[in-house]
């Protein structure tokens, strides 16, 4: 039963809990033993919470959310469990047995909804690469082709969902750390809109309102529930998006209307892009086209604006920074240069070297970035569409430094967020979708962007693709059915 059930999206497994056809305890032992059996080879899952997963699967009092009893897992940065780690994927932390006293608003949102975390999924150091490799944790593995990056840093979420362990997961997004292992491992991956779900109440917000939390999935529907799920204000957020208009799974179908969307053919700022990237791009583009929506080369001029990068790598070294001193004084030492690794230490020492008005200055130009990002929607697109990275998922070790070169792996990862960083400033919603495969079967994502708050929007324009090519058929060779 448990490979039948690793074929089933999160609303079909919560379906067979609301049937009786299976109970929570059940789905969630299968998921259990699937985990037991495939994370050896993927190294999804860093830390195990199996047990307390089949207790709270057990008890009566489990809530009767939408979905109760669906197996789940939470990336290791962010999510905030009590009792559980959090380590960030610092050796720093883990050496210090680092746990959470309580449970952030996202995780009581999932938790309301009867989602029950099997653990914490494996996460670059502090979220800083677009590859999961962390020397605290070891590489995570992609199960489309064992040795390569499942992308990062929400790699060991999109491989664990990719494999069928779990239907969903956990993850984030500060640079493309959502829809970059949903591209690289055949996922659903939706940032959402800034604001859209809350950082509380430990935070008010993340790298300076660049960091997104949600999660990835392999289908639609999912997304859209889990977004109606995790979605609105918090009491004390500094700043949130406003609420939809009706809930977001009524959009899973509803027909879009016909649509102007831009395509983007071409890396932003002369970004090398893969030719094996465009093909996937230029077939969702015959897709889209097909569905009766206008489809035109065009992108906002903004896109191209090089100092945007620097902006960028500013405020990521001055809060990588201050995560430094501030994870020092929660463990109550402070982080050293040998606690962390060479790329870590070299950017929060950038950012510790810029002066206040630097890091304004940087926060001034992306909210100037936006608007000018923002104006091509104005001015009549509805969606803009490009690959979701610009180069094929790299072998392990490609995205790695070494104490001669501390930013090696930063300098590597541009084809990685040259399509989605820009969003991140921005704050707009995008969406990766799966499009095509290599040759060597690995999975290449297109991304979707639409206008702040257009997530509706979105989820009709995928839900339209994801019928017309569906995905769902195309199982990895590391996967719990096999």
């Amino acid at each position: 039963m448990s490979d039948e059930l690793s074929l089933l999206d999160a609303t079909a497994q919560a379906e067979l809990v609301r049937r009786g056809q299976l109970s929570a305890h059940e789905l969630v032992a299968a998921a259990v033993a699937r985990v037991a059996r495939l994370n050896p080879t993927l190294n999804a899952v860093i830390h195990d919470a199996s047990q307390t997963a089949l207790a709270r699967a057990a008890d009566p009092a489990l809530p009767q959310g939408p979905l109760r009893g669906v197996p789940f897992l939470m990336k290791d940065i962010g999510g905030a469990e009590a009792g559980q780690p959090n380590h960030a994927g610092m050796r720093f932390l883990k050496e210090a047995g680092w746990k959470e006293s309580q449970d952030s608003y996202l995780t009581q949102r999932f938790v309301a909804a009867g989602l029950i975390s099997l653990g914490r999924t494996n996460t670059p150091e502090l979220a800083l690469l677009p590859t999961t490799e962390p020397q605290a944790y070891g590489a995570t593995h992609n199960p489309w082709k064992l040795g390569w990056s499942s992308g990062g840093s929400s790699g060991g979420a999109a491989a664990a969902v990719a494999a069928g362990l779990v239907p969903a997961a956990h993850a984030s997004d500060g640079g493309g750390s959502i829809r970059g292992p949903a591209s690289a491992c055949g996922l659903v991956g939706l940032k959402p809109t800034r604001g859209r779900n809350s950082f509380g109440p430990g935070l008010g917000e993340r790298w300076s309102g660049l960091s997104a939390e949600f999660v990835v999935t392999r289908s639609v529907r999912d997304s859209a529930l889990l977004l109606d799920i995790s979605s609105g204000p918090m009491p004390g957020d500094p700043y949130w998006a406003p609420q939809p208009a009706r809930p977001y799974v009524n959009e899973v179908g509803a027909a879009p209307g016909q649509l102007r969307i831009g395509v983007m053919r071409r890396g932003p700022r002369d970004v090398q892009l893969d030719p094996q990237c465009l093909a996937a791009l230029d077939a969702t583009a015959r897709v889209l086209q097909a569905q009766g929506h206008h489809v035109e080369e065009a992108h906002p001029a903004a896109l191209d604006e090089a100092q945007s990068i620097a902006a960028y790598v500013a405020i990521v070294a001055t809060n990588t920074a201050r995560a430094l001193e501030s994870w020092g004084e929660k463990v109550g030492r402070s982080v050293q240069n040998g606690d962390v690794e060479w790329l870590t230490w070299t950017l929060a020492d950038l950012g510790r070297q810029a002066p206040a008005t630097q890091l304004l200055a940087s926060i001034e130009y992306i909210h100037g970035f936006g608007r000018r990002l923002a104006a091509w929607w104005q001015a009549g697109f509805d969606l803009l569409l490009t690959p979701t990275m610009a180069a094929v998922p790299a072998q392990h070790g490609v995205l790695s430094s070494t104490a001669e070169e501390p930013l090696r792996a930063l300098l590597r990862s541009a084809p990685y967020g040259a399509f989605t960083l820009p969003f991140n400033m921005s704050g707009q919603p995008a969406i990766s979708l799966p499009a095509q495969h290599t040759p060597d079967g690995l999975p290449l994502g297109v991304q979707l962007v639409a206008a702040a708050c257009g997530e509706d929007l979105l989820l009709r324009v995928a839900s339209q693709i994801e019928t017309a090519a569906p995905w769902s058929q195309r199982l990895p060779p590391t996967h719990a059915s096999r």
